[in-house]
């Protein structure tokens, strides 16, 4: 069996930052008027080992902060490590932050072949791609006006376009799939696929799930400076989650460390006093208060607090209400819209009739909304809210919009907002 060549090998990677409380000590200290240590170390990075074979698709993930974008700017060569080491073997491309080192004064052809000398090739080289990267930024005749009258759009089509037809044996990307429209994005996903099945080694660092799921054979997670684990898409997928309820650190020895069920219950119950982060601190909110929504959570398919579920998988929404007044018969309801606002789906108890009694005041109602979601994968928003009739009249008791996202996880996403399941037979 041949032996794997090793890419990009990370060993024992560390990122000090020195943090000083006022300008004045961060002088003192250059100018060596003080023997006192006047800064408190902020590690981006700590004892970081990474290796990644040719030929593989490896992501990071991780909260903000836990040194994604670092350790990619310390393998490109941007950033310096404070200890380690990093070897790369072979000619990298890096989507970072797109238009570096472009010259707003310089038109869109002189930008090309200024970006393309920067990473060290010859001006044969981008003549031979020239045609390529014009036709992939496809931003027509502005390319031979200066940069400084593009729109944000037509900046990143053509620093993307550079970057991505410059072929390279080593892709390093930074949530730079994300840029333009939709029809450009889904050019930028399509030429990834194609750096896929042509072999080339790309590192891929992304807050969407699903892309991870979709295009990576092996995930690693970060979490403040440290490295967690990695394995699987869905072994560290599994684990992200945990960390996003509770920010727990975990282990690097294996599954056997990850967060038990009650550190993960420990977790939400700190998450429902407002200790997390999965909450909307800006939600809107109105209503009667005839009955209020005191507590509100989502489960997947272990039952486990998390706002990620993975797409065709068992997702339980669940609120607890409080109820100050003697009320006939309430309504309870759930709404999902996509970010642009758009009603994707939602139920209430009286459609399902699941529900339909009076309620004392004092009393406390749980409710669980459980089904299958079959939504593309992306990010969602969820509103709840307590409704109800009164003498054939309308009562809003208490509504919550946007209460927190919802990342559906697919490696599979099919036209429109859902999934129909299709089953497919082709006969003679």
């Amino acid at each position: 069996m041949e032996e794997k060549k090793i890419a990009i090998e990370v060993k024992e990677l560390e990122k000090a930052y020195k943090l000083y409380d006022k300008p004045s000590d961060r002088l003192r200290e250059a100018l060596g008027l003080t023997r006192k240590k006047r800064y408190k170390e902020y590690y981006a990075l700590k004892g970081v080992d990474m290796t990644i074979y040719q030929g593989e698709t490896v992501g990071i993930i991780g909260t903000n902060g836990s040194g994604k974008s670092t350790i990619l700017k310390i393998i490109t060569g941007v950033l310096n490590p404070s200890k380690g080491s990093v070897s790369v073997n072979g000619r990298i491309s890096a989507l970072l932050e797109l238009g570096t080192g472009f010259n707003m004064e310089y038109n869109g052809i002189e930008n090309v072949y200024l970006n393309g000398t920067m990473m060290g090739f010859s001006k044969k080289e981008i003549d031979a791609k020239m045609d390529d990267i014009l036709s992939f930024a496809d931003i027509g005749e502005y390319v031979y006006q200066p940069v400084k009258t593009y729109s944000s759009g037509m900046f990143v089509r053509l620093a993307f376009a550079v970057a991505i037809n410059i072929e390279p044996e080593i892709l390093i990307v930074d949530e730079a799939l994300s840029v333009g429209d939709v029809f450009f994005q889904a050019k930028c996903y399509h030429k990834f696929e194609e750096f896929k099945k042509m072999g080339k080694t790309i590192l891929f660092v992304s807050h969407d799930l699903s892309s991870i799921s979709k295009y990576c054979d092996r995930v690693v997670l970060l979490n403040q400076g440290v490295k967690l684990g990695e394995g699987t898409p869905k072994e560290m997928i599994d684990a992200y989650k945990q960390v996003l309820v509770g920010q727990y650190p975990l282990s690097e020895e294996g599954e056997d460390n990850l967060l038990d069920d009650k550190d993960i219950e420990a977790a939400a119950a700190a998450q429902a006093d407002g200790a997390g982060t999965l909450r909307n601190p800006d939600l809107l909110e109105y209503g009667t208060k005839s009955a209020v929504i005191e507590d509100y959570y989502v489960t997947d398919e272990a039952d486990r607090r998390s706002n990620a579920i993975i797409k065709g998988q068992q997702c339980s929404v669940h609120m607890t209400v409080r109820f100050m007044e003697d009320l006939p018969a309430p309504i309870f309801a759930f709404t999902i819209k996509n970010i642009k606002g758009v009603e994707i789906t939602g139920t209430n108890t009286m459609v399902e009739k699941a529900f339909l009694e009076p309620v004392k005041a004092g009393s406390v109602k749980h409710i669980t909304f459980t089904q299958n979601i079959d939504l593309q994968g992306g990010e969602y928003l969820l509103s709840l809210g307590v409704t109800g009739y009164e003498n054939e009249d309308f009562q809003v008791y208490h509504r919550l919009y946007d209460v927190m996202n919802l990342t559906v996880i697919s490696d599979k996403d099919t036209v429109g907002y859902y999934d129909t399941n299709t089953r497919i037979t082709v006969t003679n």
